[in-house]
């Protein structure tokens, strides 16, 4: 198993506490007072988030066995890198990337930047993608998990799906276990109404 893997493994789960300490904002802030308190908070959300990207690229495009889907056994030869890829797989991954392009930008905006960045809402977000689901960027990223391992041809990453799923349900379980002490009555009528990775447009 490739070194940079292994790495990008352990260094998810190295950021795993961080990303979780970085979502008390109550407990930070009472620890070290309000102002200093939310600067740690925004420092450690800075840093696990952009960890857990870069480190889930890593699981993304380290070197590691391909494998290939046995229909359509027509490949493309990208010039350079001496990559195949077959376009059984192109045509699996389209769908799976544009979906996930379109939540994590979207669910940026109905957010902004800096609540992405540093994982603290002003306010309980309704609107938008989060009118239908309360976790599109979550979504989002399990979908470019998905499609960017197939694309990729790349087994260890696609076999990682089930630890990628897991982890990003614990990720958000803590986040909305926060919201809902910082917005008691708002989040949990929220919550009650809006499920977490599915959406139900039909209840719309």
């Amino acid at each position: 198993m490739n070194i940079l893997f292994i790495v990008s493994i352990i260094g998810i789960i190295v950021i795993f506490p961080i990303y979780y300490l970085s979502l008390e904002h109550n407990r930070l802030e009472n620890k070290f007072g309000k102002e200093k308190g939310r600067k740690i908070g925004n420092i450690l959300g800075m840093i696990s988030g952009w960890g857990f990207y870069i480190f889930w690229m890593g699981i993304w495009f380290s070197p590691q066995p391909r494998f290939t889907i046995p229909l359509l056994n027509i490949f493309f030869i990208i010039p350079f890198f001496d990559f195949i890829l077959p376009l059984i797989h192109i045509i699996i991954s389209i769908p799976f990337i544009v979906l996930a392009i379109y939540l994590g930008i979207k669910g940026v905006i109905d957010t902004s930047l800096k609540t992405a960045e540093t994982h603290r809402p002003e306010k309980v977000v309704t609107t938008g993608l989060y009118n239908y689901l309360r976790h599109p960027q979550y979504l989002g990223g399990l979908l470019a998990h998905i499609g960017i391992s197939f694309i990729m041809s790349a087994l260890y990453s696609i076999l990682s799906t089930p630890f990628i799923i897991i982890y990003i349900y614990l990720l958000a379980w803590k986040e909305e276990k926060e919201l809902v002490k910082e917005f008691p009555e708002e989040y949990l009528d929220y919550k009650k109404k809006v499920p977490m990775f599915i959406p139900k447009f039909w209840k719309k």
